[in-house]
């Protein structure tokens, strides 16, 4: 396995840059709500009284529901809008 540098970019890392509620925020915006997204992602943060704060708190406990989030995001391809 290779290592990088520590301040060499991650160039082939889509998530690089990005903090969970970067990713939240834009998968919130580009899907046109939680009711949306949780269509694509069943998970009750995103459809029973959902908020970024609640959902985050979730996620981060939480790593498959995470990971399903951050496939969404790289899926849709919105690490190039932000």
């Amino acid at each position: 396995m290779a290592t990088q540098a520590p301040n060499q970019p991650q160039q082939n890392n889509p998530l690089h840059g990005f903090t969970l509620q970067q990713i939240l925020e834009l998968l919130v915006e580009h899907q046109g709500g939680f009711a949306p997204l949780a269509k694509q992602i069943p998970l009750k943060c995103f459809s029973s009284n959902p908020s970024i704060k609640s959902s985050l708190t979730f996620l981060r406990k939480t790593p498959w529901a995470r990971t399903q989030v951050e496939e969404l995001f790289i899926k849709l391809k919105l690490y190039q809008k932000g």
